[in-house]
């Protein structure tokens, strides 16, 4: 029999679990476990862990990354002593057992966004979050040069939310290969589904840590029918082991959405019943409870379902804001209201100082609303899929706007009941009117008697605010510029 060395054997023994002692937070703790690589550990292998604190137990899944590593994320939503132990139904990763201290969240670190005030959005810390999002698509299948791009320009941009597809694309001005595939693959281009790519998870994973660290939440669109390998035709079964792999992977991060689809009525090989199913499997897979949401082409899901978080609508009509508000009593965000951009595509081809209002009216009506930027390019890296840089001029007025929302009431807004003009408030402390394409040189508004109010005439495209002088109560008059596409604000005075 061969002997091993003392040193030899403590390194192979160190290396079989490693964690560490102390994490902030809502920040991801990892396990990290050596185990069996033959057969097939992605099917063969059952690996879970229960996190313990106090009085309280989560139960996480486990997933194999490949060469015999298997791990265990964990996002820890408390303060104080943690303990662990696994799962398995291999007895070398089973009964695994450790401990570990949670310590406070670092000033960035605001925990992941959930629905708050009903209409709204709140990190778990208590801070308000408002979407300003945007669309990229494909971009995380672009390359490392294209890749630090995108983040770069976003570094400098006013979205907090990044919409892209966990697949990649292939579409109008997004037709080149990834760099990784979520499968094996064969040489003729046959996926092996019994198995996932570790190094495309990888990757993608590392890029939603790195809007992590810039404070971006990644609204990460879980299938959608723009595909050429396969991916949008998978067998059932395909499907959930793959929504449970990648929940497995990505829930960990605290800045994860789930939208579970990107046009879901276009994916013709898809039932209703299957979108039902991946609402529910993802409910129940993830132990976070991250925010769920559906994208839709021509048809509504109905996002009065109690899976849905949010509603996630691709729309124009903004009129009927208050009919969805009010059907769902769930936050509404627009999430495509077309791009800015100059394609020969109707839907991208609207101007930036069309995409800016269609962000006034969505927000002056207590909803929200998403960007997305489409200008012809001679490489064809066009934001809206790959990322890259931003051309367009709605985004600095989008960080205006993003500068007024923020200075909104703590509860939110909501659609203030004036039939002339789009309008929010906050009964009693802020009332919010957007004038759209009216031109009024005054107008008689009504606010509560006895209440004294400060009054702001805002440019949206011009960027500026002008106070209007003295305070106002009950009816009155006020001047206004006598030009469209101008808003009014008021709010108590202190």
């Amino acid at each position: 029999m061969k002997l091993i060395s003392l040193p030899l054997f403590c390194a192979v023994f160190a290396a079989a679990q490693t964690a560490p002692q102390a994490v902030e937070r809502w920040s991801v703790f990892e396990i990290t476990l050596r185990g069996p690589e033959s057969g097939n550990p992605f099917i063969d292998v059952q690996l879970s862990a229960v996190f313990q604190h106090e009085h309280r137990a989560v139960t996480v899944t486990g997933f194999y990354d490949g060469a015999g590593v298997y791990r265990i994320r964990f996002m820890p939503d408390a303060d104080g002593a943690w303990t662990y132990s696994t799962s398995s139904n291999t007895p070398g990763l089973n009964a695994k057992t450790g401990a570990f201290n949670v310590t406070r969240p670092s000033p960035d670190n605001h925990g992941p966004v959930t629905v708050r005030h009903t209409y709204h959005f709140g990190y778990a810390d208590g801070t308000p979050y408002y979407p300003f999002g945007t669309t990229a698509y494909a971009w995380a299948h672009q390359g490392d040069e294209l890749e630090s791009q995108t983040l770069a320009t976003l570094r400098a941009a006013p979205f907090n939310k990044m919409r892209m597809c966990v697949f990649p694309k292939d579409y109008v001005y997004n037709q080149n290969e990834p760099k990784f595939y979520p499968f094996p693959r064969d040489a003729s281009g046959v996926n092996d589904y019994t198995r996932f790519n570790p190094e495309f998870f990888r990757h993608f994973e590392g890029l939603v840590r790195k809007l992590m660290d810039q404070g971006i939440e990644a609204d990460l669109i879980l299938f959608h029918p723009y595909d050429r390998w396969g991916y949008a035709k998978m067998p059932a079964d395909v499907d959930d082991r793959y929504l449970r792999y990648t929940i497995a992977r990505l829930a960990a991060f605290r800045n994860v959405w789930w939208s579970m689809a990107n046009e879901w009525d276009f994916m013709k090989e898809k039932k209703l019943s299957d979108w039902d199913r991946f609402f529910r499997l993802t409910q129940e897979s993830d132990p976070y409870q991250h925010l769920r949401s559906i994208h839709n082409g021509a048809i509504l899901y109905d996002h009065s379902k109690p899976w849905v978080t949010h509603a996630s609508i691709q729309h124009d009509d903004f009129n009927r804001t208050v009919e969805w508000l009010t059907t769902y009593r769930k936050p509404v965000v627009f999430d495509e209201c077309k791009y800015e951009g100059n394609i020969p595509r109707r839907w991208g081809d609207i101007s930036a100082q069309e995409m800016v209002r269609r962000f006034w009216l969505g927000f002056a009506q207590g909803a929200y609303v998403g960007h997305g930027e489409t200008y012809i390019h001679p490489q064809d890296i066009l934001w809206w899929s790959k990322g890259g840089v931003l051309h367009g001029q709605s985004p600095q007025r989008i960080a205006f706007l993003r500068k007024i929302v923020e200075q909104w009431p703590e509860r939110g807004v909501v659609p203030f009941p004036n039939h002339q003009f789009p309008a929010a408030y906050r009964e009693g402390e802020f009332y919010l009117y957007y004038l759209d394409y009216h031109q009024p040189a005054e107008f008689e508004f009504e606010l509560p008697p006895g209440m004294k109010f400060k009054a702001d005439v805002i440019d949206p495209w011009e960027m500026t605010i002008t106070p209007a002088p003295g305070t106002y109560e009950g009816k009155f008059t006020l001047k206004l510029p006598g030009k469209p596409y101008q808003a009014v604000r008021f709010v108590r005075a202190r």
